[in-house]
């Protein structure tokens, strides 16, 4: 069989653990022997982060701003925990995560892969929520600190021009711990031009949450550039017939639940975050989502949405054969290929990409799966849980 022929590279980010065993495994099962695969390769792997002071991390960021298309496999972001795990770290490293999409100025759009024999835990949902998730700033980029003593924090911006702003956050009577976070007025307006364009691009509907009732400067901002920018694809949603609309975060809850889901749900960086495990794990597995970054200009960044799975990654290490969920690496490496082979016009790399997701679902759908599934499958279906050597293997029987 004649390898697929590629043009242009793809950016390859490898990260750490039980992912980085699965993605060397997915390439060399899945990929290369179909795949005549360019890449750029960077190891954001947690060793080598530290060896380079994290350059490598930003230097992968820029390559994607060159290439235009990346895959990234699951990094770790080290606590206190993992700095006793890994002692040769100098310093508790950023997420790679939030570097990359602080570089591209992105949006995080998050969809469930779904299949019909796993049915989602809220009985009303029939199609997949894709969460668009704001990619800079808020909690990701605060500076925090711990005081031991009475006393007063003050707020102060200084503007160029000499100009000086300050406001008291709280006066305290002992010890407290503080946070101030900001955003950026050009990363909101991308976040909404993103989410705007993206529902216009896949025919859903949009919705908007914060909490501006309670923070009616931050998150009331948030609204208001949401409202200013709509204006811009207003006639494009009614000519489609899709609708936009804004409402407090707690009332998205409700309503989500209540839905029968299909649309795309925008939240700020933290929420979406916390929203797309909600909604994966709803639909079935973390396993079991995609995530792709997308920046105002056209840049791509496919990843899975899932961690390291440490704990598979230790067991691994003792000779064990884990019964790890491949599916989300490797629908980013098909998000990748099939962008890319767009891109390119390359229409056969995009097919061999969409050949390769069928042939997971396909094999999901006979009831070859990872353990992680296996007690969420319908009854009738003949579920059996195999570890993940054995079902990348399945998957390659049905390429």
């Amino acid at each position: 069989m004649q390898k697929i022929k590629m043009t242009t590279p793809l950016v390859e980010m490898d990260g750490d653990e039980m992912t980085r065993v699965l993605w060397q495994l997915i390439k060399d099962e899945l990929i290369l022997p179909y795949v005549d695969l360019k890449t750029e390769y960077y190891d954001l792997g947690l060793q080598n982060r530290n060896k380079t002071r994290d350059q490598v991390t930003i230097d992968a960021a820029n390559a994607t701003k060159t290439y235009g298309v990346a895959v990234k496999c699951a990094t770790i972001t080290p606590n206190h925990q993992r700095m006793e795990e890994y002692p040769e770290l100098t310093e508790k490293w950023k997420s790679p995560n939030a570097t990359i999409r602080g570089i591209l100025d992105g949006t995080v759009f998050r969809t469930p892969i779904t299949i019909e024999c796993i049915k989602p835990a809220v009985r009303t949902w029939e199609k997949p929520i894709t969460i668009a998730r704001h990619a800079y700033g808020d909690v990701y980029k605060a500076v925090e600190f711990l005081t031991d003593s009475p006393g007063e924090a003050v707020l102060t911006f200084r503007a160029e021009d000499g100009r000086e702003e300050a406001v008291s956050v709280q006066k305290v009577d002992g010890p407290a711990v503080w946070l101030a976070q900001h955003n950026k007025d050009a990363s909101i307006r991308s976040f909404a031009r993103s989410c705007f364009q993206y529902a216009v691009d896949t025919r859903q509907d949009l919705w908007f949450s914060t909490k501006d009732t309670i923070s009616q400067k931050y998150d009331g901002h948030f609204r208001t550039v949401f409202e200013e920018e709509f204006e811009h694809f207003k006639a494009a949603f009614e000519m489609l017939g899709i609708t936009y609309f804004y409402t407090l975060i707690d009332d998205a809850i409700a309503r989500v639940i209540r839905s029968k889901g299909g649309y795309i749900w925008a939240c700020k960086n933290y929420d979406g975050d916390v929203m797309s495990d909600m909604v994966s794990t709803a639909f079935g597995s973390l396993a079991m989502m995609t995530s792709v970054l997308v920046s105002p200009d056209g840049k791509y960044e496919f990843e899975a949405a899932h961690g390291t799975v440490t704990q598979h990654y230790y067991r691994y290490l003792k000779g064990e054969r884990t019964s790890t969920n491949p599916i989300a690496t490797i629908f980013a490496w098909t998000g990748a290929l099939k962008k890319r082979g767009e891109l390119d016009n390359l229409p056969e790399l995009s097919a061999f990409a969409e050949k390769l997701e069928t042939a997971c679902l396909n094999t999901l759908s006979s009831g070859i799966m990872t353990a992680d599934l296996v007690s969420l499958a319908e009854s009738g279906v003949n579920a059996k849980a195999v570890d993940s050597w054995e079902f990348i293997n399945a998957v390659k029987a049905c390429l």
